[in-house]
């Protein structure tokens, strides 16, 4: 095993703040994820409150996860230019107050809107927070950060979809839908004031604040930002829209096309002199490579097992909303165990704490599907899920935060949230092209079969996909132990 020392770790100095920081970082993040899942479960009463049609429901889960994934990269490299400070703000703001402009909302175009627009506030505060998370921490400590990163992203799926079928419990079908979204503004507020107190001043970088506008543009990438933000647009918006129109999978190779226009623009941008959005160089290192290909099948498979499992308990099984919520609680309280667990000792294990995850995640589609089939052929309470998708949920914990240490370990600090915010997208991509396939496929299935066997092929589905990424991690295993990238 090589040593290995990170770029500017001998002048690192531990910043006291850095532990507040990561809490209110925490705290942000929090708040746009449970974002995500609460939504899930306050559709139907979405659907009674502003007579909004299913193609308007459709937008709005999609519309957020779209404005979402099109301004992460070009929001990372604006937080490396300008400050990841100012920016982190700037998006908890846009967040918060469109959560209120949500909850207010009197009509279904009013809600897409706002939700549009919460989807570019996480966009812009998202990656920042895994910039920071970088800056302030190094070693065994940056680590143990990730691994707090991990548990909130598990106690936030966690409580999001019970959260959600209380406040509709409470506050009935007109008013439980528009508390899912006020109750972000507490912490949206919450978290101004304590970054506005504990985060380093300034907020922007100087050099950005001395230079002219124009050089300050320019080092922004503005026509890197824009082509692939068209890209990633033009990619997920086939498999969001696909139901309504045939034609829109022509949009597909006009993606791939985009993507191949801002390599070669990147590649020029950079050979010009000028500093790139995203220096492609940082995908010769294989760790970055192999760790960002690793999440992005991770999150194409694994995140629509909980959309199945929903589906599943409540068509399936006949059960009610907060009971399909309650079945993956275990799942996700053990998810953030597993991830503060993991932080802790990702540094000494490496790549083998991935792989065991996703070992692990198969183990557990394998249980979860026997459940699902003796339940229709002997009576098998469905309540067993709650032990199987456990291991699901440990794997994610061991999984995602872990390989999110080892994946960002050799990038330049100077690259930290623009390299992030590239995982991010990957994540984004894989999650709605991987719900949209797998979900196809199930409904699919169910044309010719029962809920049980189709609800097994979509996790038979979720096992391959795992598969290929266990695969890609041997391969960085084994690039690791072949000295080509550090800790084996």
């Amino acid at each position: 095993m090589r040593t290995h020392v990170e770029p500017g770790h001998v002048d690192y100095v531990p910043d006291p703040a850095r532990w507040r920081i990561l809490l209110v970082l925490l705290a942000a993040i929090f708040m746009s994820l449970i974002s995500v899942s609460i939504v899930n479960v306050a559709l139907p009463a979405i659907q009674e409150g502003v007579d909004a049609t299913e193609s308007d429901l459709q937008w709005v889960l999609s519309g957020y996860a779209l404005t979402f994934g099109v301004v992460l990269v070009a929001a990372g490299r604006a937080g490396d230019v300008m400050g990841r400070g100012g920016i982190f703000l700037v998006g908890v703001l846009i967040f918060t107050l469109s959560s209120v402009a949500a909850s207010f909302a009197p009509t279904a175009d009013w809600l897409i809107v706002a939700r549009f627009a919460q989807g570019v506030g996480s966009g812009l505060l998202n990656p920042q927070g895994v910039g920071m998370i970088q800056q302030y921490f190094r070693g065994a400590e940056r680590g143990r950060a990730f691994g707090y990163f991990g548990s909130t992203v598990g106690v936030s799926v966690a409580i999001g979809p019970v959260l959600g079928g209380l406040l509709i419990d409470v506050g009935g079908p007109d008013l439980g839908w528009r508390l899912t979204f006020l109750v972000n503004v507490p912490i949206g507020i919450l978290t101004i004031v304590l970054a506005l107190l504990w985060f380093p001043k300034p907020l922007t970088q100087r050099s950005a604040l001395a230079g002219s506008l124009l050089r300050t543009v320019r080092s922004l990438d503005p026509i890197g930002a824009l082509l692939l933000g068209v890209a990633v647009l033009a990619i997920l918006w086939p498999f969001m829209e696909a139901r309504s129109s045939a034609m829109t999978w022509l949009l597909l190779p006009v993606g791939v096309l985009m993507v191949w226009v801002w390599v070669r623009w990147e590649r020029y941008y950079k050979a010009s002199g000028r500093s790139p959005m995203v220096d492609l160089s940082i995908f010769r290192t294989r760790s970055f490579s192999n760790g960002t290909l690793i999440v992005g099948l991770y999150f194409l498979g694994m995140t629509s097992i909980w959309v199945l499992v929903a589906l599943y308990m409540q068509q399936g099984a006949g059960r009610s909303a907060l009971e399909a919520g309650m079945v993956g609680l275990p799942s996700a309280v053990l998810s953030a165990l597993a991830a503060n667990w993991a932080g802790r000792r990702v540094l000494r294990l490496g790549r083998r704490l991935v792989i065991g995850g996703l070992y692990l995640a198969l183990i557990g589609l394998g249980l979860s599907a026997a459940v699902v089939f003796l339940h229709e052929a002997v009576g098998l309470s469905v309540w067993w899920l709650l032990l199987t998708l456990s291991l699901i949920g440990v794997a994610q914990g061991t999984v995602i935060s872990p390989n999110q240490t080892l994946t960002l370990a050799e990038v330049p600090l100077r690259y930290a949230g623009s390299s992030g915010a590239i995982m991010q997208t990957g994540q984004r991509m894989g999650t709605s092209i991987g719900i949209a396939v797998i979900t196809a496929a199930v409904f699919a299935a169910l044309q010719v079969t029962s809920w049980s066997t189709a609800t097994a092929l979509g996790f038979a589905l979720i096992a391959g996909v795992i598969l290929l990424a266990l695969a890609v991690a041997y391969k960085d295993l084994h690039d690791r132990r072949g000295g080509t990238t550090p800790h084996a």
